[in-house]
């Protein structure tokens, strides 16, 4: 009877980590699927209502790539079960720089629009323009990063076993935000031609317009 209650808080302990391994790892699988949403989202702005993304709009797409950078180094390493806690961490911190980065970016936008009567550039969307949920969703991501580096002590994201169909649901997602990474290195060729950069009110592809000599 002794040995019995003394084994069953062995197993409650073992049990816990495995909980939070997993909860850590889908947290980063579904940071990189919000990120492919919010993109795939801007790109059907872009396409369906042909409102073209201006630098600075560019600028916080690619800030959203690179923070997910962070999330794709996690689930990566936890998937090839290299991931230890220092790891977690710096992909972590590759997180919070990137959505650093956006947020000065984001704000910046914000700040020129700021002044009352400014329609601010492009339609609203749930009555915010899109920098200005861009600029939300870095906060998101930088306070998720904080809750996740105090829980780095507790545990680190662990990945489904091989041949399991959430293995594949993750390996799924990794393929979308790759796609959609190519597909905005493809946009933002169309978009500036042959330039350096971007133009400020951009009203067509560049590139195709350069190609057909218009």
């Amino acid at each position: 009877m002794a040995t019995d209650s003394a084994s069953t808080p062995t197993a409650t302990k073992e049990d816990s980590p495995g909980v939070w391994s997993a909860i850590t790892f889908w947290g980063a699988v579904l940071w990189i699927l919000a990120y492919c949403g919010v993109l795939l989202s801007a790109f059907a702005v872009q396409l369906i209502g042909e409102e073209f993304p201006c630098p600075l709009c560019m600028l916080q797409r690619y800030a959203m790539i690179l923070c997910t950078l962070g999330a794709l180094w996690i689930v990566m390493q936890a998937r090839r079960n290299e991931l230890t806690a220092a790891r977690y961490a710096q992909g972590l911190g590759m997180g919070i720089i990137g959505a650093v980065v956006g947020m000065v970016i984001s704000s910046r936008q914000v700040l020129l629009h700021i002044l009352p009567g400014d329609p601010g550039y492009g339609d609203p969307i749930l009555g915010l323009h899109l920098y200005t949920w861009a600029l939300l969703t870095f906060v998101i991501v930088i306070l998720y990063c904080g809750v996740a580096l105090m829980l780095t002590t507790r545990a680190v994201p662990r990945a489904p076993r091989e041949g399991s169909v959430l293995r594949t649901v993750s390996t799924i997602v990794i393929w979308l935000f790759l796609l959609v990474l190519a597909a905005n290195v493809v946009g933002i060729v169309l978009l500036e031609g042959f330039a350096w950069v971007l133009p400020d009110d951009p009203d067509s592809y560049n590139l195709i317009d350069q190609l057909a000599g218009s």
